[in-house]
């Protein structure tokens, strides 16, 4: 068993992009400019908008944040997208998820310029991804690509099983392991919550990527010996035994599945910390102009 260590891989994509920015910087271009839009205070999407400018801080880009209490209206939100669309030096931003109950996401998903939609959810963006055309990937499935890409894992050929069906996560996912490049041409089953005979689609992967955020789902007797397994989920559980009062799981039931594994990912130190790297490339990307000309 090979751990897949996001840690260790994160530190290498961030001081690519630096090199890349300090080299902008030097030569007298712009620096990149990320924003994030974070409405109440939801305490979980306070840490991730938080490790987002902290990692910004590291790779040298501008970051604003942009903080709406809980009551905000959907009209209003809609009028700080339209405020960043318009700002020339802001390159991509970020509406932070889940949103309150009374804002449609959908909604606010289609008003961000698909050319500063670094989160990679417009519409556009999605079905130029589907016809293998320039796109901004969804960070979480472009952290798993490149996870894959770095640790020189053959995916051709193989049997990719997504558990998870979600537009973030689940479905790019899909369409981007049956693409045809590398890391790519698997064949794909995606299952879900109607899927019937869950676990023995599960034992025929090659390539298990679990995305249900349900703690600890996947156990031993879901895994093939040999499979590569990609834990996409994080939840808090409650642990007295911890000082903070509760722990960090994945979907995956790490300690059984980790010897049947060829390869497998952490929680904490995974897919989460490549998931801010697919962030910081596509900001990059957008300041450079290079998926929208």
């Amino acid at each position: 068993m090979q751990l897949l260590d996001g840690k260790f891989l994160s530190a290498q994509v961030k001081a690519e992009i630096k090199a890349e920015v300090d080299k902008i910087k030097a030569e007298g271009g712009k620096t990149p400019h990320l924003a994030a839009i974070l409405v109440g205070n939801n305490g979980a999407s306070e840490t991730y908008v938080a490790s987002k400018i902290k990692s910004c801080e590291e790779v040298g880009f501008k970051s604003t944040l942009v903080r709406l209490p809980e009551t905000t209206s959907e009209a209003e939100v809609l009028s700080h997208i339209e405020a960043l669309n318009n700002d020339a030096d802001i390159d991509g931003f970020i509406v932070q998820l889940p949103l309150p109950s009374h804002i449609s996401e959908n909604t606010v998903m289609e008003a961000v310029a698909p050319e500063k939609d670094v989160d990679g959810f417009h519409p556009i963006n999605v079905g130029r991804m589907c016809k293998g055309l320039p796109a901004y990937i969804s960070a979480t499935p472009f952290g798993i690509l490149e996870m894959l890409k770095r640790y020189n894992i053959d995916t051709a050929g193989k049997h990719c099983v997504v558990v998870g069906r979600s537009q973030i996560v689940g479905l790019p996912m899909g369409i981007l392991m049956q693409r045809n490049t590398a890391p790519g041409n698997a064949t794909v089953t995606i299952c879900h919550s109607r899927t019937h005979n869950l676990k023995e689609v599960c034992q025929s992967a090659d390539i298990l990527i679990a995305a249900l955020g349900r703690p600890e789902f996947i156990t031993a007797d879901y895994v093939k010996e040999g499979a590569v397994v990609i834990d996409v989920g994080i939840t808090r559980v409650v642990d007295e035994s911890k000082k903070s009062g509760f722990a960090i799981k994945g979907d995956v039931k790490f300690d059984e599945v980790a010897p049947k594994s060829s390869y497998i990912t952490p929680v904490p130190g995974g897919v989460g910390l490549m998931t801010i790297c697919g962030l910081m490339t596509n900001t990059l990307l957008a300041s450079k102009k290079a998926i929208f000309k």
